[in-house]
């Protein structure tokens, strides 16, 4: 997807632009690990929970104002590019800043002036801090594989230490192309947001092609970790096939197992479901029936499904609201996904093969 950030994170070589480091993380991966958020990303996923990270300091300077220590200077013009370099507009002093997060809640652009520019030898110093007690080391975001090169200088660095590497991904970087990053690391943890395109684009502003293609290319080379899937909310939102639209789920099926095969068809612009919430993909059961699936969280999650091997873990994660921008809010709604229709859900996957599969 076109955007400032596609300049920005094509001149980083060598140097990381960390949003934050997390020591100790037990939701990052398996085990307990050091979660490493990198700034910039090529979506803008409506539920992100860190909306911060999506864009670049652009030194705009109304985080200034709002600063109660004065743990922030400069601004007033853009991001310096130059050299292969580049310089935040916004200096941050982590001395003096108490983490009240009222830059960047005053952010206009989506962004944080609280980053800070590593080496890999700098990156690795904080590593080596709590290497003693920790499993492996996650890479997050934003998107981690927009720094890439950073990614391969710093990886070999924490292998070193007899550490695991793993990526966390939104899936639309081409692993195929990379064999000597995927080399490097344990494997990927995968987000397939929805298969439904016209969803998809809503909802991140790209299509499901290829985290699909990911999926399974990561799959047959023994490269993928995990995949998650959020769960957005049966009522109240707006998106294609939501809401008032969906079709009840009082349909009768039984508990017969239905193969959606919209992983080959989720390559059109269009939705699956018409302008009247009809369906028109196509789901077969065993006897070749067509059945529609109830909404768009089943059509992804039985699609998912399909696809994957029993062992690998299958993460369905109950949308909730809190911090969320409000431009996700108008659009999904401000209801928790109920945890009955997505323990539903984990049930089918699991009927359909994804024998790991558990709610989050």
């Amino acid at each position: 997807m076109a955007g400032p950030w596609t300049e920005e994170c094509s001149i980083m070589k060598k140097i990381g632009i960390i949003n934050k480091i997390i020591a100790f993380s037990n939701v990052d991966g398996p085990g307990n690990r050091t979660a490493v958020f990198f700034q910039g990303c090529n979506l803008h996923c409506l539920y992100c929970h860190n909306p911060e990270t999506i864009h670049f300091c652009v030194g705009c300077s109304a985080c200034l104002a709002v600063c109660p220590t004065g743990a922030l200077e400069g601004g007033h013009g853009k991001a310096v590019m130059g050299e292969g370099d580049m310089l935040q507009p916004v200096t941050w002093h982590p001395q003096k800043c108490i983490s009240c997060d009222a830059c960047i809640k005053a952010c206009p652009h989506l962004a944080s002036p609280k980053t800070r520019r590593m080496t890999a030898e700098e990156l690795l110093t904080e590593i080596k801090k709590t290497a003693p007690y920790i499993n492996g080391v996650s890479f997050s975001g934003g998107e981690c594989t927009l720094q890439r090169d950073f990614l391969v200088e710093v990886i070999p660095l924490i292998r070193q230490l007899g550490l695991g590497v793993l990526l966390d991904s939104n899936g639309t970087y081409d692993f195929e192309k990379d064999p000597e990053l995927l080399e490097m690391i344990d494997g990927v943890m995968l987000d397939i947001k929805a298969v439904d395109p016209a969803v998809c684009r809503t909802l991140t502003g790209a299509g499901p092609e290829m985290p699909i293609k990911n999926l399974k290319y990561l799959q047959s080379v023994g490269k993928l970790a995990e995949v998650r899937t959020v769960l957005l909310p049966e009522e109240g939102g707006s998106l294609p096939g939501e809401g008032q639209n969906r079709r009840s789920a009082a349909s009768g099926r039984g508990s017969e197992t239905i193969l959606v095969t919209s992983s080959e068809k989720a390559t059109s612009e269009g939705s699956f479901f018409d302008d009247d919430g009809g369906w028109h993909g196509e789901a077969v059961t065993g006897e070749g029936d067509l059945h529609p699936p109830n909404s768009m969280n089943e059509l992804t999650v039985r699609t998912v499904a399909s696809l994957l091997s029993p062992a690998i873990p299958y993460k369905l994660l109950r949308y909730r609201p809190f911090g969320v921008r409000q431009e996700g809010i108008d659009i999904i709604g401000n209801t928790i996904t109920e945890e009955s229709a997505a323990e539903a859900l984990a049930a089918l996957a699991r009927s359909l093969g994804a024998e790991n599969c558990r709610v989050v």
